[in-house]
């Protein structure tokens, strides 16, 4: 990519909807979470790209904080059409949300970070700090029914809400047993998702904690004994959630858990998530199995659930049913990955 910097390796790809660039984020080393390559005063690499006449270029390099990034962008609403369009993106080791311009329209804020947003609680610190914190933050949304950014702070187990149009933080609510953030199709629901390892010894038990948007009350959790929630996606036309399976633990937690099944929900009942289906598919004995949906006009046509260990993909379609299973590794992967393309894929 011409003009893009030495030694990128994106670990995940953010799309922005409305002008379409793509928003690559990079970790940084293990050890610091520093990108000492690109961003050799601190932080780690956050490159932005865009399609010009045809051709994809790159328009910038942020070196924002250290560690995983998420982004995620505000843009006017039917609701609040004076919503500016901004990008946010946590840093997980900093715990901190910077803010970027992503309006052209305004040449004073384009492509330039506005503000810091420091995610630190202190009363949740055993020791005083700011920058970095135990914030952790991993999962975060925007929701056009509310006009608001919510964020997920994994070491303090909170959702904060942040202002798009002030750039403060408004409210804090409390999320337990949640490592990420997703918005139900409605925007009125925050389903987080995580799994616990302590309660039993001989079995983890997922979590899909539902949350009010506005008010912040946990209205139900979701239960799934034997289940580590790999990753999960509501289907295009939001009437199913998938949920991935895959393995975590060891001795008798491990080998309990079911981590060859993909799980199926009616979010149509949300905030109520009953499952529909739980379909067998290949085997996931690593720590994560992403999976794609391919859209045909408002929902989709099939859903692709890949099998690291078994090297398949299998492909589903939109009543659940297994179609086929594909080989396309002759021996057991780490991961699998499926890539975004002109809106072909939709999902991970």
């Amino acid at each position: 990519l011409q003009g893009a910097p030495d030694n990128i390796n994106p670990v995940y790809a953010y799309r922005d909807q409305v002008s379409g660039r793509m928003w690559y984020t990079h970790d940084g080393d293990k050890e610091s979470g520093r990108d000492l390559v690109n961003c050799p005063e601190g932080g780690a690499a956050v490159v932005v790209t865009e399609e010009v006449n045809g051709s994809i270029r790159h328009r910038q390099t942020f070196c924002l904080g250290r560690g995983h990034h998420v982004v995620e962008f505000s843009y006017p609403t039917e609701q609040d059409p004076s919503i500016p369009r901004r990008a946010f993106v946590t840093s997980l080791l900093d715990g901190v949300m910077d803010v970027i311009g992503n309006d052209e329209g305004e040449p004073d804020t384009f492509m330039k970070v506005i503000k810091r947003i420091n995610l630190l609680e202190a009363d949740r610190e055993d020791e005083g700090t700011d920058i970095p914190n135990n914030a952790f933050p991993h999962g975060m949304v925007f929701s056009p029914h509310t006009g608001r950014i919510y964020s997920l702070n994994n070491g303090y187990k909170t959702v904060v809400v942040v202002n798009p149009h002030t750039l403060e933080i408004e409210k804090r609510f409390v999320m337990q047993g949640s490592n990420n953030l997703l918005l139900s199709p409605c925007g009125r629901y925050l389903v987080g998702k995580g799994a616990d390892r302590k309660s039993d010894p001989e079995h983890v038990n997922g979590t899909l904690p539902i949350m009010d948007i506005e008010t912040g009350e946990i209205l139900d959790t979701v239960i799934l004994k034997d289940v580590y929630p790999s990753t999960y996606r509501f289907a295009p036309g939001g009437d199913a959630l998938y949920v991935t399976t895959a393995t975590t633990g060891k001795g008798a937690q491990r080998d309990n858990l079911k981590n060859d099944v993909v799980l199926v929900f009616d979010a149509r009942r949300l905030p109520e998530l009953p499952l529909v289906e739980e379909v067998k598919v290949g085997l996931a004995a690593n720590g994560r199995r992403p999976h794609a949906f391919l859209r045909q006009g408002e929902g989709y046509r099939y859903a692709f659930v890949p099998n690291p260990t078994d090297g398949t993909v299998s492909i589903l379609d939109s009543r659940h049913h297994v179609l086929d299973t594909v080989t396309i590794a002759e021996k057991p992967a780490s991961e699998l990955a499926i890539e975004l393309w002109q809106d072909c894929l939709y999902g991970c």
